[in-house]
């Protein structure tokens, strides 16, 4: 057994019943070989047995009180996986299907995301089982100060600067800053994705969604393909899809499905973006309603087969391991020539396989999907300087950032070897960062 395959048989042993977890610690030390081979020294200094370890976890009570008074309990999770390049930076998720393994994947992932950034910016992640969907606006309240009232012993701005995800929209975050200010009674750059009144930067919200086109298009340029006039399939109807929509509708695509958790829309006039934005972002409806309001539109219960809509390019942005192999295959023999991830691993081994193995070109969530936690970082400067800059410039140094991350992957994947794998290339060079940054730390 090599020495990866021994580090990655100890994750397993050490974190049951954790299978994302071990997923993503596979994907990425598997592609680590070829960096091995060349930098013995860090097998000598123990870099993946401390990588593959969290700095920290924390698991704590949230109690709060419902509209009927009764009192309901959930758990929170926050784990601070690797601060050798800054302070840890990652997303709060509310949702049933969080635990502490899901936490530590999306931890992990972020280590390198961050890393790819060329921000200083360690990874982290946190969130609890918490179901935002149903619950009123005082019962979420109560339940983000609760939640609040014990993370902010862990967090701080040069420590640990948490932001939204899955379930933790601008209005969640106000109510847990507004707890967090409160308690420390300190007006800090603590959380990003902020609203604009109080510390928010401009471009937030739509940074992950526009970053993922950016990329796209470096990516679809340099084989001579281009999104203008390309067909795209987009999952899920939040943040990430909407703007990956709009970004992709200014650049000439035509964006012709979107999904949610229930099923997915498929409208061969292209999907109007007025109308979803409508739904999820002010009415908070499912996406169903769209097929009532523009009569050529089609709904199908069942978010999976939105992946049978032929198109030119594929941007699953809804959750980990919503593309599956066969779904891959359909998107191959449909024609799909480019795939990029705006979740956190949407696709499953199988389907990164199948688009590897039959030349579509596919960006790895932890460099397509940086959009958003590096204009984080960005908010987090102007929070430092206590300055707002304009959309257009944020935007700018987006753009610029999404091209960096394209061009440092592109050629990490040729100089070890993998030319076009930008898989291995996301991972290399993410890798190379934090571990030289580990080194220069000693044993810590």
């Amino acid at each position: 057994m090599s020495y990866v395959q021994e580090i990655i048989q100890q994750v397993i042993e050490r974190n049951p019943g954790e299978p994302e977890f071990h997923q993503a610690v596979t994907e990425v030390l598997e592609s680590l070989e070829v960096v091995l081979d060349r930098h013995p020294e860090y097998i000598k200094a123990g870099i993946l047995e401390r990588l593959v370890e969290p700095e920290r976890q924390i698991i704590f009570r949230v109690p709060w009180v419902d509209d009927q008074g009764r009192v309901r309990v959930n758990r929170g999770f926050r784990v601070q996986f690797n601060s050798a390049i800054g302070p840890y930076k990652g997303g709060i998720r509310f949702h049933p299907s969080v635990y502490l393994g899901i936490i530590k994947f999306l931890a992990f992932e972020q280590v390198f995301k961050n890393s790819l950034t060329g921000m200083p910016i360690g990874g982290g992640k946190g969130g609890s089982d918490f179901d935002p969907k149903g619950k009123s606006e005082g019962e979420i309240m109560r339940f983000c100060q609760s939640f609040m009232t014990e993370l902010f012993r862990h967090i701080g701005p040069d420590t640990d600067v948490p932001a939204g995800d899955i379930g933790v929209g601008a209005r969640e975050i106000g109510y847990m800053f507004g707890q967090y200010k409160r308690l420390r009674n300190a007006f800090e750059g603590v959380l990003t994705g902020k609203g604009l009144t109080y510390g928010g930067s401009l471009v937030r919200k739509e940074a992950t969604g526009y970053g993922l086109v950016y990329l796209t298009d470096q990516m679809v340029r340099e084989k001579g393909k281009s999104i203008e006039g390309a067909r795209v399939v987009i999952s899920g109807s939040g943040n990430v899809a909407i703007y990956a929509a709009e970004k992709v509708m200014q650049m000439g695509g035509k964006v012709i499905a979107m999904s949610d958790s229930n099923g997915y829309v498929f409208d061969p006039d292209g999907i109007k973006l007025d109308t979803v934005k409508q739904l999820k972002e002010v009415e908070r409806k499912r996406i169903r309603e769209y097929a009532d309001i523009h009569p050529r539109a089609e709904y199908h219960e069942g978010p999976a087969g939105i992946w049978e809509i032929p198109c030119d390019i594929a941007l699953p942005c809804a959750t980990q391991n919503e593309l599956d192999g066969k779904a891959a295959k359909t998107l191959v023999a449909n024609g799909c020539f480019a795939v990029a991830e705006g979740a956190n691993m949407p696709c499953t081994p199988e389907a990164v396989d199948t688009f590897l193995s039959n030349n579509v070109l596919f960006a790895p969530g932890k460099a397509a999907n940086a959009g958003g936690v590096a204009t984080s970082a960005l908010e987090m400067t102007q929070n430092s300087m206590r300055y707002s800059w304009t959309f257009e410039e944020v935007d700018a140094k987006l753009k610029q950032i999404m091209t960096n991350i394209y061009r440092n992957i592109s050629a990490a994947a040729r100089e070890y070897g993998h030319e076009g794998n930008l898989v291995v290339g996301a991972n290399v060079a993410g890798f190379i960062k934090v571990a030289e940054a580990m080194m220069a730390q000693g044993v810590v």
